[in-house]
């Protein structure tokens, strides 16, 4: 229970994932760092990441709160983009919101939600409350939202994407075409891209799971007036990198068996672990079947007897694992990812260079940032998403990340980050004084 001299931060999270994860970890921070009560909201998608989630350890003063199940069926069509479908539910949520904070003894002081959650500004302002988003992905994502939502939609279609030209962004990297959002394709999804800037602008101030020196570039053209900082109007915290801390998952037994059984940073006979799901109908699972498997176990969506032909150079495990733990082994010297920014940030924070593999959302943004500006993966010559890519191609690129001269200076790079992300997150370090700057806003709320 909050008391009246302690800041009280309401987090509020989109279904998925990829903005949950990062929304759990900055209340953590803000309670052990920064003295803070949390209480997060968050919209599950399915029964078992609540399940999951509330079975899970938290620190004294951070609680966590499920908002009902909403079903968004009759409000929606079958080929609703994805982007209106997350607005729909957390427009939805907002009943639920607004009873859960109206009944609360001590309200919170701000109210931090992710891109999808700025409807939620309207209840902020009712029970006067500091508003904030927070940006679960990097700055260049947020770049590209606001500058293509200040231009004229048109442009974009005509331009952009039937004409396959960069998309310039004032002071940043151009966005290739090849490399584009998908929302970008839609003139509603543009649409809502423009209606989530105008709401960020109206806040008191956008946190971002990055950090001053990783995208030095890009968070200066956001603060200035004479790029992005003239649409964007409010201040900007980077305040990352918030990832996964692997102390607190468990190995499994018989993968930690197998992981201390490798050599350091394993560069011989190409050593892995594979975590497999079962392919879905979208991206390319309809060029596979899902069903029986075969004598050794192999599932028909693998190639006939693959465990037998692998049992001794890899590890195949179904469904889940926990991706930090092994991350952090030393044993793991590579990580063919799809480039979602928590695992981006996994793979950078434990040293340890990537294959980028990026099928959906700003996957394929980041891909670009990861081989072109950090230097730090290898990326197939095809698309990942429109062609098979040939096992030559993959062999050639396991070879390059584990033993070529190319592999070790990537290595030698990603670890220079890694380091570079610990002193952000320091005590004085950017990430740790944009936090407390954020802090500090609250208490003076508080006690105004």
């Amino acid at each position: 229970m909050p008391n009246n001299a302690q800041p009280h931060v309401a987090l509020l999270a989109s279904p998925g994932m990829g903005h949950l994860i990062p929304i759990i970890e900055l209340g953590k921070r803000m309670v052990s760092h920064h003295e803070f009560h949390v209480t997060i909201f968050f919209v599950a998608s399915d029964h078992a990441s609540i399940t999951s989630l509330l079975k899970s350890p938290t620190p004294h003063n951070l609680d966590i709160v499920a908002l009902p199940f909403v079903d968004i069926s009759g409000l929606i069509e079958l080929n609703t983009h994805l982007v209106t479908k997350l607005l729909v539910i957390m427009r939805e949520s907002l009943p639920s919101l607004r009873s859960l904070i109206a009944a609360m003894k001590i309200r919170p002081t701000a109210l931090i939600v992710d891109l999808f959650g700025a409807d939620a500004f309207e209840i902020a302002q009712e029970f006067g409350m500091l508003k904030y988003v927070f940006v679960t992905t990097n700055a260049w994502f947020l770049a590209v939202i606001f500058h293509s939502s200040s231009l004229d939609k048109q442009v974009i279609l005509e331009g952009h994407v039937k004409g396959q030209k960069p998309l310039k962004i004032p002071g940043c990297k151009s966005l290739l075409f090849k490399d584009t959002l998908e929302s970008l394709h839609d003139i509603d999804s543009v649409d809502e891209s423009e209606f989530i800037g105008t709401k960020m602008t109206k806040s008191n101030g956008i946190l971002i799971n990055t950090w001053q020196d990783l995208e030095s570039s890009t968070i200066e053209a956001l603060r200035d007036n004479n790029y992005l900082g003239g649409l964007i109007k409010v201040p900007i915290y980077p305040i990352g990198p918030l990832v996964r801390q692997e102390g607190k998952q468990v190995l499994d037994k018989q993968v930690k068996q197998w992981l201390d059984k490798q050599p350091i940073e394993s560069q011989s006979q190409r050593k892995f672990i594979w975590v497999v799901r079962p392919p879905s109908n979208n991206a390319l699972g309809s060029y596979f079947t899902i069903g029986k498997t075969d004598g050794d176990g192999t599932p028909d969506y693998l190639p006939q007897g693959f465990f037998t032909r692998t049992k001794d150079i890899g590890l195949v495990i179904p469904m889940w694992a926990p991706q930090a733990q092994i991350l952090s082994h030393p044993s793991v010297g590579g990580f063919l990812s799809h480039c979602g920014w928590n695992s981006t940030l996994e793979s950078i924070t434990n040293g340890v260079p990537m294959i980028a593999w990026p099928l959906y959302a700003e996957q394929k943004m980041n891909a670009a940032m990861l081989t072109e500006d950090f230097e730090i993966a290898v990326r197939p010559k095809v698309s990942t998403t429109e062609e098979i890519v040939g096992r030559g191609e993959i062999e050639g690129m396991v070879r390059m990340m584990m033993a070529d001269k190319e592999g070790h200076a990537m290595k030698n790079i990603v670890k220079e980050l890694k380091q570079n992300a610990e002193k952000a997150l320091d005590k004085g370090g950017s990430s740790y004084n944009s936090l407390s700057q954020v802090a500090q806003d609250c208490l003076h709320h508080l006690q105004v």
